[in-house]
């Protein structure tokens, strides 16, 4: 297994994000971005199986985990602006971003905007749009009735629903705890500001190789969500996990890896096979 260090990066004032940091000097950079009530643990069970040939950086989003806590700056224009001084901070000159549910979000927009910047895109359970999806609104409903403390069965709730097969316990009793210390303002200005955002939008003018994984059981996102994204993106390419729900991450770690590793190798050397399945 690999190594994880555990850092942190002043990325302005203000604002410092924890990030956990795996991988070997000589491999390709890959940036993970997590979603709403994420941290950097959300890919611990793929920084613990990087090949050589890969170097990750998680960092924590602010707001989330140990991050710092600004009283405000949760859309994900701020997100991606972020991101950016996150790369200026740990010195990445060019890097694969690696989004994971709404945190391909930021992660799709600064592939847009910065795209000497970032080699390529890989987009794990994104979505295309949250409009007219009912999961959403039920979401949405609830996290406005939040005060503090956050109900830890609120998160149970939550993180279940996204799951399509059992994972570790430990997993899972972590990332209830990560979720747990977000406070409820955090929640409903992350939520807004994905609500309140144009999606679709975000997925113009991204011209960096894409690659996206979506799992068949997923609650949230449909089909069509994720052919929202391979249409807007010229050569993005869907590999979908059967029997998979929305962390696909952390249901099949081993698989999004070796795909991640594959996907990287055809930036590296356009002319090799693509082994991703």
């Amino acid at each position: 297994m690999t190594v994880i260090s555990l850092k942190s990066a002043p990325v302005r004032e203000g604002l410092t994000l924890p990030y956990a940091e795996a991988g070997y000097p000589g491999g390709t950079p890959v940036v993970f971005v997590h979603g709403l009530a994420d941290s950097w643990w959300s890919f611990e069970p793929l920084l613990r199986r990087l090949p050589p040939s890969l170097h990750g950086y998680a960092p924590t989003q602010r707001g989330h985990g140990d991050a710092d806590r600004p009283a405000d700056g949760y859309t994900p224009e701020d997100f991606a602006a972020d991101l950016v001084a996150f790369l200026d901070a740990v010195d990445i000159d060019r890097a694969l971003l690696v989004g994971a549910s709404t945190g391909g979000v930021p992660a799709r927009i600064v592939a847009g905007s910065h795209p000497d910047r970032i080699s390529g895109l890989v987009l794990i359970g994104a979505p295309g749009t949250l409009t007219d999806k009912p999961t959403v609104t039920g979401l949405r409903e609830s996290v406005q009735g939040l005060t503090d403390p956050v109900p830890r069965a609120f998160i149970e709730e939550f993180m279940s629903a996204m799951l399509a097969r059992p994972v570790a316990r430990g997993l899972i009793e972590t990332m209830i705890d990560e979720s747990l210390k977000l406070p409820a303002y955090v929640w409903k200005e992350t939520l807004r500001g994905l609500l309140e955002a144009d999606l679709p939008v975000t997925l113009a003018g991204i011209l960096v190789p894409t690659l996206v994984i979506w799992g068949d059981q997923d609650d949230f996102l449909p089909r069509g969500d994720q052919q929202t994204i391979l249409d807007a993106i010229h050569g993005a390419r869907l590999l979908t996990y059967e029997d998979v729900g929305h962390v696909v991450h952390w249901e099949q770690p081993e698989r999004v890896v070796t795909d991640i590793a594959a996907f990287a190798e055809t930036i590296e050397h356009p002319g090799a096979p693509d082994r991703s399945h």
